[in-house]
């Protein structure tokens, strides 16, 4: 039997034509994973060039390459300013963040993200952090978890899930996939329960690893670490994910409030390289099923407005 695939990463070669890899320029992947896209701009570095890859879960490190051109951090990608400082790495060429979640997360029954087959519900992608999606659900009030699953889930009744999981968990604590499935489903339209139960599922997995949250601050923080003209590649999966790229990229802030100079001038410190975002072809969707939800957008960092 064959070893299961970790993670196919969508959209690659778009990607890496968005990055124009440097072989001398120093780069970082936020979201290493199974490697993919780390190998492929490595492939494309001379011999002083430099990778920097970040992970906070520690199934990736068994996929790091063994190469002096390269760093594995095992740590949120929030966190990366601060590690590119210990690491003695001023500004980057360019920085690459793919949002999706690896193959290997889903499969991996016991990390409890998906349905499918019964497991502790826990969702985290840092085993290490305090609070995992059972204890999140026991935490959060009816109206928590409406707005959780109205922003995040696009479930047309937020409030029946929400409300079936209240009923559900005055009998017993919410703590595997299949209870919270059980739970969940007179909440759901019978027409497309599996969809909406993923929805449900990526929902939570979204709120119990912050991942907004990170998205904001690393964002935020990509004009301090690029160098004048570097370049920032944002694989996106989620409505949310996409609009907060959309609006760094055109307003450099998250709301996409647009400010202007006594000219009248748009300033921001950001260039598109993607006019509207890359999609996956209907040749790589037949490949990889998962990439059909996959946006890109890219960058150019322009420190002279």
């Amino acid at each position: 039997m064959s070893e299961p695939i970790y993670h196919i990463p969508a959209l690659l070669p778009q990607t890496l034509e968005c990055l124009d890899i440097k072989p001398s320029g120093i780069y970082v992947d936020a979201t290493f994973g199974g490697g993919g896209h780390s190998r492929a701009i490595l492939d494309r570095l001379g011999p002083d060039g430099r990778l920097i890859a970040f992970d906070q879960d520690e199934d990736a490190i068994a996929n790091a390459p063994d190469d002096d051109r390269f760093t594995f951090v095992r740590s949120n990608f929030r966190f990366m300013p601060n590690f590119l400082r210990y690491y003695g790495v001023g500004r980057v060429d360019g920085i690459l963040a793919d949002l999706g979640v690896s193959f290997h997360h889903f499969d991996d029954a016991e990390r409890g993200f998906s349905f499918r087959t019964d497991a502790p519900l826990d969702m985290r992608m840092n085993q290490k952090a305090p609070v995992n999606a059972a204890s999140l659900l026991e935490i959060y009030d009816e109206r928590d978890l409406i707005s959780l699953f109205r922003t995040y889930a696009d479930l047309k009744d937020p409030t029946r899930v929400a409300k079936a999981i209240v009923a559900a968990r005055r009998n017993a604590p919410i703590t595997t996939t299949f209870a919270l499935a059980d739970a969940v489903r007179p909440g759901l339209n019978p027409k497309c329960e599996k969809k909406e139960m993923a929805q449900v599922f990526q929902a939570l997995r979204i709120a119990v690893n912050s991942e907004m949250e990170a998205l904001t601050t690393l964002l935020a923080a990509c004009p301090k670490i690029l160098k004048d003209g570097g370049r920032a590649a944002i694989l996106t999966y989620h409505s949310v994910e996409d609009r907060i790229v959309k609006n760094f990229f055109r307003s450099g802030n998250a709301e996409g409030k647009v400010e202007k100079d006594f000219f009248g001038n748009v300033v921001c410190e950001w260039k598109s390289i993607t006019r509207s975002p890359i999609t996956a072809d209907a040749d790589e969707v037949e490949r990889n099923p998962r990439s059909r939800s996959a946006k890109l957008r890219a960058a150019r960092l322009i420190t002279e407005i």
